[in-house]
């Protein structure tokens, strides 16, 4: 989290489930440093976390079931792999049918063009 926040900043709010990672002392003094607000789904719910059930079915699906791994490194290195296609080729139906690349270039230039629009500078 610390490596994608010196790309994006930190976030406001954290989802997650009541597993013993996110449970940890840890953990949580991680998020208070950061002045990060951790929202715990109800227990024996995870349906209120949709979308890394989803994203951990696939991978556990594509990935941890489908291959014979001998050691750590080429479970990382088969993971790197699939994470690649996963967020530049593969369609989501969350994000129309779009990869999240396409999904965060097209919401990107959305905004952009919805700034300029609403500028006061813009030429009439």
């Amino acid at each position: 989290m610390d490596q994608k926040a010196e790309l994006r900043g930190y976030p406001d709010i954290i989802r997650v489930d009541n597993g013993p990672e996110f449970r940890s002392s840890i953990f949580k003094n991680w998020a208070i440093k950061h002045a990060i607000l951790i929202n715990y789904i109800q227990p024996g719910k995870p349906a209120q976390n949709g979308f890394i059930e989803r994203f951990n079915r696939t991978y556990r699906e594509e990935v941890l079931d489908m291959n014979l791994f001998h050691n750590l490194d080429e479970v990382k290195e088969i993971t790197k792999i699939w994470l690649k296609g996963y967020n530049n080729a593969r369609p989501h139906e969350s994000l129309s049918g779009l990869a999240p690349i396409g999904f965060a270039k097209k919401r990107k230039e959305l905004l952009t063009t919805d700034r300029q629009k609403n500028s006061p500078f813009r030429q009439c």
